[in-house]
């Protein structure tokens, strides 16, 4: 995918939380390959609770979003629900994860 591809593809994106009907092992890997195998999908986790999964999702408007939930989402092996909300803005963006905690932070003991 070149960078006109990913600009127009990040138009809108979506947090979309799954709740599966049923977690069988052979569901689950069903499910996983199949939600692999989606090109708008940019990042999931399988949680523990409720929901069972939190996937980002990338599409280049709402009625592509509308299409990517009703035609390949919902119908992926074991989803009950599918809970989705769109993201306003981005505030925090790809930051690095740090490597210690800050220089100067003690302990807090009690």
């Amino acid at each position: 995918m070149d960078a006109i591809d990913r600009k127009i593809l990040a138009e809108l994106q979506a947090d979309v939380q799954v709740t599966m009907d049923r977690e069988d092992a052979a569901t689950i890997a069903r499910f996983e390959s199949g939600l692999a195998d989606v090109p708008e999908v940019r990042h999931a986790e399988r949680l523990f609770g409720d929901p069972d999964y939190l996937v980002r999702v990338a599409t280049s408007d709402l009625t592509a979003y509308q299409a990517l939930r009703d035609e390949k989402l919902a119908t992926l092996p074991g989803v009950q629900r599918l809970t989705s909300t769109i993201v306003m803005k981005r505030v925090v963006d790809d930051r690095p994860f740090p490597a210690s905690p800050p220089s100067g932070r003690t302990e807090h003991r009690r």
